[in-house]
């Protein structure tokens, strides 16, 4: 765990005892600006990773960004086109990444379930807040979906508790307490400043090392480069994007701050499940030659 985590959590709590409506306009777009500058970078390192993993020549790098901008592209036109649906893929891409941090919970479905306790915790402490977020980001069919969430809430945060105990007998203490502190304040802090805290804090924080451990040999400008340059393209090419049709976005900052997370998390949960695969199976063939 990084000590930054402790200290946003501090910060967060020792301010809500102080009264600062963090609910409020300007907390709230502060708080997007944190979870986007903090967030959007550990998706950042995609094509690096890719061309690490397999041996592209020029055209072939070229094809894998087309491939990744084209389905961001597609997330794009589903948000202006099917909103309902885009909301629905989004918060099942998300429950399925945030669930790749309980690896100590074996079964899928039972990650899947931990994953969407991130989402289900902020709903069941603020449901009115999360349901106006929804339907903001798609149309009033949205309260319904969070109706639903609120409903299976128990039963996603009941195997987070169980991920957390296995987590904390595994040795893993210091992750354990964080991730108990953190979805006691999803619980209790408005929806936007306790998803910022975890997804800045916790869930980047632990992608970013394991991107920075097979990407060792770049050295640390290219590295934080990499990650601004990659950034500012997504959020530029957004503006672009929602400047030729702003009828149909959201007026809302925040709403379209996780339409523009929503579309660059698809293609980066699906390169991401590929590498793991194709890693796995190296491994596995490694593993085979060595027994030989």
């Amino acid at each position: 765990m990084y000590p930054a985590y402790w200290i946003a959590a501090t910060a967060l709590i020792g301010v809500a005892l102080l009264g600062v409506p963090l609910g409020q306009p300007a907390a709230v777009a502060a708080a997007t600006l944190v979870f986007l500058g903090g967030g959007l970078p550990h998706g950042a390192y995609d094509i690096a990773l890719l061309r690490r993993s397999v041996v592209l020549g020029r055209s072939g790098v070229g094809l894998a960004i087309g491939g990744y901008a084209t389905i961001a592209l597609l997330m794009v036109l589903l948000w202006t086109t099917l909103p309902l649906v885009a909301l629905v893929l989004f918060l099942a891409v998300a429950s399925v990444h945030f669930g790749e941090d309980w690896q100590m919970l074996e079964e899928p479905l039972l990650r899947f379930a931990a994953g969407a306790a991130v989402i289900a915790a902020a709903t069941i402490g603020h449901p009115a807040e999360v349901s106006a977020l929804f339907v903001a980001m798609s149309d009033p069919r949205a309260a319904v979906i969070a109706q639903i969430i609120t409903a299976a809430a128990p039963v996603a945060l009941l195997v987070t508790a169980v991920g957390i105990a296995a987590a904390w007998r595994d040795g893993s203490q210091h992750w354990a307490a964080a991730m108990a502190l953190c979805f006691a304040l999803l619980l209790v802090l408005p929806p936007v400043a306790g998803f910022a805290l975890f997804f800045v804090f916790l869930h980047s924080p632990r992608h970013l090392a394991q991107t920075r451990a097979v990407l060792r040999d770049m050295t640390l400008g290219r590295w934080l480069g990499t990650g601004a340059l990659l950034s500012g393209l997504a959020i530029l090419g957004w503006w672009a994007v929602r400047s030729l049709a702003p009828s149909r976005f959201a007026p809302i900052f925040v709403a379209q701050a996780f339409q523009l997370l929503a579309s660059v998390a698809v293609p980066h949960l699906l390169l991401s499940r590929w590498l793991d695969r194709r890693l796995s199976a190296a491994d596995s063939c490694e593993e085979k030659t060595l027994i030989v």
